[in-house]
């Protein structure tokens, strides 16, 4: 039985604001439709290009410990490597052992990297299986996708393979994301959970005072700084 159903085959990244590309794949928690199992909340899909790789070890264990952080965001989390499911089971124990952490998220199989091509992580040519491939063959899936309720593509992040990837900066992202979703506001830079916000262009100077008659700063008149929103 395959492993994952996908139609049709790409080899280009989904961006920002696509559709996240639909599949049907075995899990470590069985087999999964992703749009049906997002549901009505947040997404984030973690790529890995092997198992029993070191850095993504740390990652997987890390992401387990942060778990409960997400749901409170109404985030689930997945992720995916180019192996069989029974390897990650294998995987999984290693995981907790070294990492302290129990991996309680479903991991996909995609041996015959399906997934993987669907999202643009490898190439249409790569083949159509995980055997005999190294970690090094499969370098480029390593990114992370977060994904909105709408199942949109809200932020893409690839890392290499010997840098471990911030996954508090997800958290983050997400808080930004959900915070703008309801709110005609921007976050500036290494912006944080209860720090000002940045009030949109598109919003116009009466609409803001309706908004918020305390006001706001404006060094320049494009740049409008204000108290975050609750």
């Amino acid at each position: 039985m395959s492993s994952a159903t996908a139609t049709p085959v790409s080899s280009a990244v989904p961006r920002i604001n696509d559709t996240a590309p639909n599949f049907t794949a075995d899990t470590t928690q069985g087999t999964i439709n992703f749009h049906e199992w997002i549901g009505d909340g947040w997404a984030i899909l973690f790529s890995h290009p092997k198992d029993f790789t070191p850095v993504c070890t740390t990652e997987l264990g890390y992401m387990a410990g942060l778990e409960p952080e997400f749901k409170k965001r109404n985030a689930k989390i997945i992720g995916i490597s180019v192996d069989p499911v029974s390897d990650h089971e294998k995987w999984k124990a290693d995981i907790e052992e070294t990492q302290g952490n129990k991996v309680n998220y479903p991991m996909i199989g995609d041996p015959q990297l399906k997934v993987a091509k669907l999202y643009g992580m490898l190439p249409a040519e790569a083949g159509e299986s995980c055997a005999g491939r190294t970690a090094a063959d499969n370098a480029t899936v390593r990114t992370v996708f977060v994904i909105g309720p709408d199942k949109k593509i809200k932020l893409q992040l690839s890392y290499p393979m010997s840098t471990g990837r911030n996954f508090d900066e997800i958290l983050r992202v997400i808080d930004s994301l959900q915070l703008t979703a309801k709110h005609k506001v921007a976050t500036p830079a290494n912006w944080k959970p209860g720090d000002d916000v940045i009030i949109l262009p598109a919003v116009s100077n009466d609409e803001a005072k309706q908004k918020y008659p305390e006001g706001w700063k404006s060094p320049k008149p494009y740049l409008r700084i204000v108290k975050q929103p609750k």
